[in-house]
């Protein structure tokens, strides 16, 4: 077994309700972790994983099992992929959402403004626009809306108007750390210590931008839901409230399925002292019905 363990490793897995000789989806590779915990339960059967960042495809290759494929294309392409493996339905989708650890602590990818990189945030580094060219190129009002709608940031317009102010003088940060110091104080408030870094919002923001990463998701659990069996489970952990939103209302509201977790199922006290980053996390799960 892989030694990075995913959050809510063993729910994901149970409410995939994996079967023998089932075929199932990875949409999130990553590390690899989940993968690997559906292949120990999957005897028979097909395991496919997606994952757009090329970094994942070497960790992929270790897999050397003929049940494992691997598919360098993000999962809001999974139809598309699905057709040309010659695979009409699968049993199981897992998505576990988000930029995984290894991408934040990695400082060239530019996820982190702890350490200094180029602005950049793309999850596959050489497609469309990295958040440097967002902030060069968007508007004022673009700008605000991003970190508004994205990022949940209540001082949106005062960022934005600071940005393109910076922009104009040719004075715009180009490394994370000094972006981040930037926002920092344009929002730090003397005396108050900030229960998160002033920036964190500023960044999830442009990270969910620059992968558009909720229309992603969105094209992701209908392309998911359409290729699920009868009895097939689609299980998704979300990181954000956004993320989590989508999916909730995508469980809910598509008359196909029947949600199966009432409530999210969130890290154990353990867990989270384990890994301080799954405190954020809710895993939701549904399944197609039988017509």
């Amino acid at each position: 077994m892989d030694q990075h363990i995913p959050v809510l490793f063993q729910p994901a897995l149970d409410f995939l309700a994996i079967r023998p000789d089932g075929i199932y989806v990875d949409a999130t590779f990553g590390a690899g972790g989940h993968s690997r915990g559906i292949l120990h339960r999957l005897p028979g059967g097909r395991l496919i994983a997606f994952d757009a960042d090329p970094q994942a495809a070497p960790r992929a290759a270790a897999i050397a099992d003929s049940r494992f494929t691997f598919v360098s294309s993000n999962f809001r392409n999974l139809a598309r992929e699905l057709d040309r493996l010659g695979i009409e339905q699968v049993d199981g989708v897992l998505f576990d959402l988000g930029v995984s650890s290894m991408q934040f602590d990695e400082p060239t990818r530019g996820f982190s403004f702890r350490e200094s990189a180029p602005l950049d945030m793309r999850i596959d580094p050489l497609a469309g626009a990295s958040a440097y060219d967002i902030l060069m190129q968007s508007s004022e009002r673009e700008l605000a809306d991003i970190f508004f709608h994205y990022g949940q940031e209540r001082a949106a317009r005062k960022i934005a108007r600071a940005i393109v102010q910076r922009r104009q003088a040719g004075t715009l940060p180009t490394t994370t750390t000094e972006f981040g110091a930037m926002i920092s104080g344009l929002l730090h408030r003397s005396g108050q210590r900030e229960r998160i870094h002033p920036a964190t919002r500023v960044f999830q923001a442009l990270r969910i931008a620059v992968n558009d990463e909720l229309d992603a998701l969105r094209d992701g659990l209908d392309e998911a839901v359409d290729r699920l069996r009868g009895a097939g489970r689609v299980v998704a952990i979300s990181f954000h409230s956004l993320e989590d939103r989508i999916v909730k209302h995508k469980f809910r509201e598509d008359e196909r399925l029947e949600v199966i977790t009432r409530k999210p199922v969130v890290p154990d006290k353990e867990e989270m002292e384990r890994n301080p980053r799954a405190r954020s996390a809710k895993l939701r799960a549904a399944q197609r019905k039988v017509s």
